[in-house]
Order: C-alpha cells, then structure tokens, then sequence
C-alpha cells in the first residue's frame, strides 16, 4: 500500500501533523532511552527494599537490555510487514503498562519479568524510531531531523542518573516507572492521530529467523554481560559459545533470503556497511571512555560528586554538536563530518588518558567538551547516511540496524572495559581510554572510506 497523508512521495507530512509526529516519535525514544539509565542510581534501594545482594538487582538493568537487544531487528522487520506505526504504537502501549508493573512489583523477580516486558516495548519503540523520520520529515530536511532525534538521545541518557535523583530525593523508587505511565498515555494519544503511514510489505515473518536471532543475541549479550560482573565463568563461556553456535546457524539461514531478519542485502551496499561499522565502533569508543573516566578522574583527586560535575560537559557537547551536525549533514558528506568528529573524540579520549595529576578542572572541561562536541557532530550525519542509503521499502530494516549496532557498540565497550578492569586494576581506566581513542580513530577510517565510493557527489556520503 502507498503512505498516506503525504504531500508527494515519501515527501514527509504536512505542517501542524509533522510536529506532533515529531513530539510522540521524541517522547517515545526519550522514555525508552531514559530507562536504560535512571534506574541505575536506585540499585542499591531495590537491594534493600527487595532483601537481595547488589549483584542480583543488577538484572533489573540486564533483564531490559538483553530483551531490547533480542528484539530490535525482528520488530523492525514486522514493522515492514505490519507498518512502522503500528509497531511503534504497541511499542507504546506494551512500554507504559510495562511500567506500570514494574512500579507494583512486589518482589525483584516480578520486576526482572516487567522489566524484560517494558523492554520489548522499547525495542519496537526503538526498531522503527528512524524509518518514522524518514517518512514524517521531507528528505531534504532529513539531516536536521535526525539531528533533533540525536540531541533527545543524548539528552536522556546524560540526565538520566540526574532525573533518578531528583525523584528518589522527594520519592520512593517506584516513582521512577510510575512517571513512565502519564507520559505513555499523551504520547499514544498524541502517537495515534499523528504518526505517518508507510508501505507495508506481502511477505510474512521468518519466526525460525526470529528464534535463531534472539537466542543468539541473548546468550552472548547475558554471556558478555557475565564476564563484567564476574570473573570468566564455565557458564558464561558456554553461553557465548552457544550464541555463537547458534548465529552461524542464523547466517546460513538468512544469508540467501530477498529480505532477511539480519538486514545482509543492505550490508551488502558499500556505503550502508561502512556505515554500521562506523557506528559500532563510534559506541564502543564512547561507552568505553564514558565508564572509565569516573576511575580515571577520582584517581586524579575529585571525590565522586565532583567527577559527575565534571564529566557533564561531554553530553552538553552532544546536544549542541548533534543538531548542527544534521543540518551541515544535508549538505555535505556524511564521510567527512563524520570523520573528523570521530577524530576530534579520539584526540580528547587520549588526551584524558595521559591527564596530568597537576592537571586543573578546567583543563578536564575542555577536554571532556571536545569528547562530546566530536561524538555530537559523528551522529546525526552517520545516522542519515544510514537510513537513506536503504531503499524506502527496507526502512524498517535499516532503522533497527542503526539501533542494534548502537546497542552493540555499547555493550561491546562496557565488556572491554570490565576485561581490562581485570587484567591492570591499577591503570585499567587509563588502558581503556587509550583503547576507546584507538577504536574512535579506527571508526574514523571507516567513516572516511565512504568517500571513495562517491563518483556523484552525493550528499549522503
């Protein structure tokens, strides 16, 4: 079926329409991000609330994580099938009453279950966040949206611990799902009347693809996530051996299908796989440097408060690089901006990584500014190659892609980062952010290989 409530094709919406899709696709992506971070500060509440060791109220964060990450590509290929709007808008409606038992949860195995519910709502928030963009913003204004996007992203994740706090300073930790339920509702109101409708596929869902795909996904994220909480384990070795089994088998069955789970007919376009690769790296660079500088920094002589004062100018920097970024983004070449961004963190991360312990706060600010202002200024033209580089009709599978390889890159940086804690527990912080600025400039190669495809000029290198 052809879109409807569109001016030409795939032109975007119509002025008051396209802002309220913009609000409900924002409000939308911000709960679900928020999610991934508020709760962490309430951790030991729960432990002392629910009478259990600070070990096991870490599945309250795992147990969301994992099932976004099993998720994410099978929704966003219903998305084609069904329609983006739809997935999303179940994603909605899954998300707020998710929260709301999570908030009523009587026990932490009860929570560990709501929250694995609350997260595949956020991953079919998440699996079609930017095929929405795509088809709500006209394509010569897609840059600057997906720069809007990028700066809510940033956003709620940097004042998540910050959010949580405020709460639990006038509030019980319930009150950090609860607040989830009211604005669950406006968005889906707001989400109902608003969100563009897209092309919808014939084809049906490969459920053996689904099944391969998330046991894979599952049991080498939950085996990763074993060796940052622990020392390599018999059960978290077999785990990541078994996920590795089982996406072999994946491969081999999605590998000759037209449209398969794992998108490998858009990996195989040039500027789509560079594309991936550059944002894998790019959130293993960030997610490693954001977890070690706390260590590095407190070794240096601030006192934790300090150490989240000071590393605020990082996400500062990503809300005011990224929607510069996307307007730059369409007009010149993802493969630049993106590259030299990615340069620009590198040399901040190695910067920080041989800090001086003379060092002022003030040379720790800028340092931290120029972290965030050359990840802010990578995101949103990377993000736009991404999405427009896949044909309309593998939307959805493009959109989950750029999701899935976010979630990857950052849960690939936190296992590294855990492994090196390990192996030099006196200059692990220092070794992880020399490693995360060697990945940055590894991202960046990558990124500027896209220009060597471009023979017209395009803008979306």
């Amino acid at each position: 079926m052809r879109p409807t409530g569109l001016r030409g094709p795939f032109d975007g919406l119509p002025v008051p329409r396209r802002y309220w899709a913009i609000a409900a696709i924002i409000l939308a992506i911000t709960m679900s991000v928020l999610d991934s971070t508020i709760v962490n500060v309430a951790l030991p509440s729960l432990a002392h609330d629910f009478r259990v060791s600070d070990a096991a109220s870490i599945w309250v964060i795992n147990s969301y994580q994992v099932a976004i990450l099993m998720a994410l590509l099978p929704l966003a290929s219903l998305g084609e099938i069904v329609g983006h709007r739809r997935v999303s808008q179940c994603g909605l409606a899954v998300f707020t009453v998710a929260s709301l038992a999570c908030a009523l949860a009587p026990t932490l195995t009860a929570l560990s279950i709501a929250r694995v519910v609350q997260g595949l709502g956020a991953a079919g928030i998440m699996s079609v966040n930017s095929a929405l963009m795509r088809f709500t913003y006209p394509h010569r204004m897609l840059g600057r949206a997906i720069g809007i996007n990028a700066f809510s992203v940033a956003i709620a994740a940097a004042t998540g611990p910050t959010i949580a706090s405020a709460i639990l300073a006038v509030a019980h930790w319930r009150w950090l799902f609860a607040v989830n339920v009211p604005v669950g509702i406006v968005t889906i109101v707001i989400a109902l009347f608003a969100l563009p409708e897209t092309e919808r596929s014939s084809r049906r869902l490969n459920h053996i693809g689904v099944v391969l795909q998330a046991g894979t996904f599952g049991l080498v994220i939950v085996g990763l996530q074993s060796f940052a909480q622990n020392a390599m384990t018999p059960l978290g070795i077999g785990e990541i051996v078994g996920g590795c089994l089982l996406g072999v088998l994946l491969v081999r069955h999605e590998i000759v299908r037209e449209t398969p789970l794992i998108p490998f007919d858009l990996l195989r376009l040039r500027l789509f796989s560079l594309s991936v690769g550059t944002s894998i790296g790019s959130f293993m660079a960030q997610t490693s440097g954001l977890i070690a500088l706390p260590f590095a920094i407190q070794h240096v002589g601030h006192s934790a408060a300090e150490t989240g004062l000071l590393m605020t100018p990082w996400p500062v920097g990503v809300a005011v690089a990224a929607p510069l970024a996307g307007y730059l983004a369409d007009r010149h070449p993802a493969g630049i901006l993106a590259s030299l961004g990615l340069l620009a963190m590198g040399a901040g991360l190695l910067l920080l990584a041989f800090f001086p312990h003379d060092g002022t706060s003030a040379d720790l600010i800028w340092r931290m500014a120029l972290c965030g202002l050359g990840f802010g200024f990578f995101q949103s033209p990377n993000n736009r190659t991404l999405i427009s580089a896949a044909p309309y009709a593998r939307t959805g599978a493009a959109s989950g892609m750029l999701a899935t390889a976010r979630l990857l890159g950052q849960t690939l940086g936190a296992a590294g980062v855990a492994i090196l804690f390990r192996a030099d527990a006196g200059r692990g912080s220092n070794i992880a952010l020399m490693v995360a600025a060697g990945i940055s400039l590894t991202a960046a190669i990558i990124s500027a290989a896209r220009l060597a495809g471009n023979s017209g000029g395009g803008k979306g290198l």
